[in-house]
């Protein structure tokens, strides 16, 4: 199998699985090996799934301020996470490709494996979310017909994006490609270089 189909077998799975529960708080039972690259795509996309539902619920309008406020510490935690989580898959293709013989002549892409791979994880749950919209019964016909539309450029960019993440594995595998992976460093969670947070402790 491709690297592209083991993702989205996996991310369909998890977004399934997530659905099952339909809760931010379902604790899910991995079942891949940990370490293994399927272990940490399994994460990935479960950590996508339940930021998704965040994300629905703090935009009730009805929400109370401090609940907000605890959904939005949540949703900043589970971006941190997200970034951990690929970053440990870019691990996961350097140690596989580290002793690949690099062509003189080989390019550097524009993005890494991993974070190609994450906008594959967040395709999932958009198909996943637009195909629920297209079945709904209680919908406009003009609303049914937009999503349809919106589903089939949805499962295009799928397609694509998967064709071009398994182009740049060969290419990286060949030696016609090479990477490097920059960590985020995301400064506003760090209490260090958030000049908000460390200015209160002056």
């Amino acid at each position: 199998m491709t690297i592209s189909s083991i993702c989205n077998k996996i991310f369909n799975e998890t977004t399934e699985h997530y659905h099952e529960f339909d809760d931010v708080d379902a604790i899910p039972q991995n079942p891949y090996k940990e370490g293994s690259i399927e272990y940490l795509l399994f994460k990935k996309n479960w950590i996508d799934a339940v930021q998704w539902h965040l994300e629905d619920i703090i935009r009730d309008p009805e929400i109370r301020p401090e609940e907000a406020l605890k959904i939005k510490r949540r949703i900043d935690r589970s971006n941190q996470d997200r970034t951990d989580l690929v970053e440990l898959i870019d691990d996961f293709f350097l140690e596989k490709y580290k002793d690949i013989t690099v062509a003189p002549d080989a390019t550097i892409n524009t993005e890494s494996p991993a974070w190609a791979i994450d906008r594959l994880s967040i395709l999932a749950l958009k198909i996943y979310h637009m195909q629920q919209e297209v079945e709904r019964t209680d919908a406009t016909a003009e609303h049914l017909q937009k999503c349809r539309m919106k589903l089939s450029v949805l499962l295009q960019q799928r397609e694509d994006l998967s064709l071009a993440i398994d182009q740049l594995i060969a290419d990286i595998e060949m030696g016609k490609k090479y990477m490097k992976t920059y960590k985020q460093m995301k400064m506003y969670n760090d209490p260090s270089l958030n000049p908000v947070l460390y200015k209160q402790k002056k």
